[in-house]
């Protein structure tokens, strides 16, 4: 999901209802998302969907079972955290760094 809608997204990942988190994303997108939001107490499902082309790299979703998370108000209300304790920034989020700027809207 992008940090540009909030719209809520639900769907059925191994039986179990989850909230979308983003899809369609890449196994090294997959892996930091997974990291930051285990550690965050999330519980992550994924789903793997076969590609409509022959070669290319299947399409990922990762899900959390609390229904209620939202990505964009968790990072503007400032729940999500690092493993070292900052909160997580929109360009944490967005991989453009690892390194938490207070001052991120000024950008």
């Amino acid at each position: 999901m992008s940090l540009t809608n909030a719209k809520h997204i639900i769907a059925e990942f191994d039986g179990v209802r989850c909230t979308v988190v983003e899809s369609g994303v890449s196994k090294e997108r997959l892996a930091f998302l997974k990291e930051l939001l285990e550690n965050n107490k999330f519980e992550v499902k994924t789903k793997e969907e076969a590609s409509e082309q022959a070669g290319e790299p299947a399409k990922i979703s990762i899900g959390v079972t609390d229904l209620t998370f939202n990505p964009v108000f968790a990072i503007f209300e400032r729940t999500l955290r690092t493993k070292d304790g900052s909160f997580v920034s929109p360009d944490m989020w967005n991989q453009k760094t690892t390194e938490y700027d207070r001052m991120y809207w000024a950008k």
